[in-house]
């Protein structure tokens, strides 16, 4: 996935202007954003602050990280049980 080059807290500017009342048309132009991008964006940061966004990332990280530990457990877990059924 391609890396935006606008980080969460301009997002988060950018979105408060939308929604300060200024045209979205408006915005996107300023910005040198498409309107699809700004309603991505709307639809995916809409109601959260930044500190909750940053949560939101540090969950989304912690997550990733807990299933990539389930998943080489249960591959290590299956290699022994194949491995003691060859035994018996």
């Amino acid at each position: 996935m391609r890396k935006s080059k606008f980080s969460e807290s301009q997002i988060m500017s950018i979105l408060a202007e939308g929604e300060a009342g200024l045209p979205v048309i408006e915005v996107c132009r300023k910005h040198g954003i498409s309107n699809a991008t700004y309603y991505q964006w709307k639809s995916k940061y809409a109601g959260m602050s930044v500190g909750e966004l940053k949560r939101v990332k540090e969950l989304e990280a912690e997550n990733s990280r807990l299933k990539r530990l389930y998943a080489e457990l249960a591959l290590e877990n299956a290699a022994i049980k194949d491995v003691l059924s060859r035994k018996l």
